[in-house]
C-alpha cells in the first residue's frame, strides 16, 4: 500500500549520512563541542536523536567523526603541504593553507581543531583530549618531515625539526584564533609571510 515514499512505521526516514555529518561538522566548528547541544546538532543535520545515535553513536562519537571529516576536507591542506618538495615549501603551503581554511567565506572562521574545545568542563574533557592529540599528531608529522629535510640536506644540519614543527604549529594556531576574531585573510597572509622570513628561523 502507499506510494513507497514513506518509511515503515517505527523506522526513521532515510537521510544522507554524508550530508548530515557535514552539517554536524559545521556546528561543532562554529560553536565548539560544549557549545553544540544535541538539539543544535540534530536540527542542523535534519535527523532525530534516535537516527543520529544509530548512524553516528553518541555526541562524542559524532564529534570524532566530524573531526575526521574536517581533517579530510577543510584541513586537507596540511597533508598536501607535507608532500611538498622542500621544507620551505612545506612551511609556506602549511601556513598559506591555514590562512585560507580559517577565512573561508562559506565556513565558520577559525579552526575546528583549535577552537573546538580549548576551554571545556568535565563534559567536554574527551573532546578536549581528542583535539589535543589531533594537534600533537600534526606536530609529529611536521617534525618527521623536517627531520627528513635535515637528513637530505634541505635544512641545515643544526636545525631542530621538533622546534621548527612547534614554531609553525604555534603560528598556525595563532592565525586560527585571529581569524575567529575577525582578522582579514590579507592581514593573516602578511603574518604568515613574516613568520617565514627568514627560513628557517634563527636558532632553529
Amino acid at each position: 500500500m502507499g506510494s513507497g515514499r514513506t518509511s515503515p512505521i517505527g523506522r526513521p526516514r532515510a537521510f544522507d549520512a554524508d550530508e548530515a555529518l557535514e552539517r554536524a561538522m559545521l556546528v561543532f566548528w562554529a560553536q565548539g563541542y560544549e557549545g553544540s547541544s544535541l538539539d543544535d546538532l540534530t536540527g542542523a543535520m535534519g535527523v532525530t536523536r534516535t537516527s543520529m545515535y544509530r548512524a553516528f553513536g553518541n555526541k562524542q562519537d559524532l564529534f570524532r567523526k566530524a573531526l575526521e571529516r574536517y581533517t579530510e576536507g577543510p584541513a586537507a591542506y596540511f597533508a598536501r603541504a607535507l608532500g611538498q618538495a622542500t621544507a620551505r615549501e612545506v612551511a609556506t603551503a602549511y601556513l598559506g593553507g591555514a590562512v585560507r581554511s580559517n577565512t573561508r567565506p562559506d565556513c565558520p572562521a577559525g579552526c575546528l581543531g583549535v577552537q573546538g574545545s580549548l576551554a571545556a568542563g568535565e563534559s567536554g574533557r574527551q573532546a578536549r583530549d581528542t583535539l589535543a592529540a589531533w594537534r600533537q599528531e600534526g606536530v609529529a608529522h611536521l617534525r618527521d618531515r623536517f627531520q627528513r629535510a635535515v637528513d637530505d640536506g634541505d635544512l641545515p644540519a643544526d636545525a631542530d625539526p621538533a622546534l621548527l614543527a612547534r614554531y609553525l604549529t604555534t603560528v598556525a594556531n595563532g592565525i586560527a584564533v585571529q581569524a575567529a576574531g575577525g582578522t582579514s585573510r590579507e592581514e593573516l597572509q602578511l603574518v604568515a609571510d613574516m613568520a617565514l622570513h627568514p627560513w628557517p628561523p634563527v636558532g632553529s
